[in-house]
């Protein structure tokens, strides 16, 4: 199976363009390729069903899990166990790109936001 970037449809959440790879789609997980533009903040939340699996592909972030910061750039890591807080920040003036893998999939009814 093939997804083109081009036949999707991005999902406007706050200030963040999300493009969901996996919409629609019967998988186990789900993935997801996020654009974060400069001074562009993800509120804090938690699932109480996927672990969240980010990978920073472009520009600088600073994530914050259970209270913990951490500044990330291109190529870094985080994971977020289900049932941790969790949010992320863009403070560059460039925009950042994520991907994002959900396991089990994306279901926006298991999000919690604070």
């Amino acid at each position: 199976m093939i997804v083109w970037r081009n036949a999707l449809q991005p999902i406007d959440f706050g200030a963040l363009r999300i493009f969901d790879y996996s919409a629609g789609k019967n998988f186990d997980a789900s993935l997801a390729v996020i654009e974060v533009p400069p001074k562009a903040r993800h509120a804090e939340a938690w699932s109480k069903r996927s672990d969240k699996y980010y990978l920073v592909m472009q520009g600088e972030l600073r994530f914050v899990v259970e209270g913990n910061a951490s500044d990330l750039a291109a190529g870094d890591f985080c994971f977020v166990p289900h049932g941790q807080r969790f949010s992320y920040s863009n403070d560059s003036a460039k925009t950042a790109v994520l991907v994002l893998v959900h396991t089990p999939s994306f279901r926006l009814e298991d999000e919690v936001f604070v």
